[in-house]
């Protein structure tokens, strides 16, 4: 499991630059505020006294583990950042970074999504992983076709309408 894990962390994310940005931002944060935080926790925790016994200082301890954890991942995905350049890309058919107007053939309702990494996506928004299962039924379609999905709920069939960029 550890194996497949470093693997998959390893792995080329594409982002645009607002979710590079904002990775970068985080990292920061964490590294300025949250870490000296923790640090102080610790120190108060361990002014105590007994640490055997001491609840405070084990959770400040976790803490601390869980957050040099989050830090040493987003900065392995950093590291392994490629930023797409929004006007290069291709509008005539479905890929990373695409903005794709889609019909539900069941429902008659038309939906637009962003197609972006894992790490950008919030559904809420509109922005779908090209890793989700609309989002990789998506890639590759052309205006006009009909992507058959396999969700949760059944099978979705989506029309492509439009493309375009973010």
């Amino acid at each position: 499991m550890a194996q497949k894990k470093m693997t998959e962390i390893s792995e080329i994310v594409y982002m645009t630059k607002e979710g590079f940005d904002n990775l970068k931002k985080e990292i920061e944060e964490m590294k300025r505020v949250q870490r000296p935080a923790i640090s102080a926790q610790i120190a108060e925790a361990r002014d105590k006294g007994d640490l055997s016994e001491n609840a405070e200082y084990d959770a400040a301890k976790d803490a601390q583990g869980l957050l040099e954890a989050r830090i040493a991942n987003l900065t392995t995905i950093l590291a392994n950042a490629r930023v797409l350049d929004e006007s290069k890309i291709d509008t005539s058919k479905v890929m990373m970074l695409s903005k794709v107007k889609v019909k539900n053939l069941a429902t008659g309702k038309d939906v637009e999504y962003s197609i972006v990494s894992e790490k950008e996506a919030d559904f809420k928004i509109g922005k779908i992983s090209s890793k989700s299962a609309i989002g990789a039924g998506l890639l590759g379609k052309v205006i006009g076709d009909i992507a058959e999905i396999n969700v949760p709920a059944g099978v979705v069939k989506l029309e492509v309408l439009k493309i375009s960029t973010l």
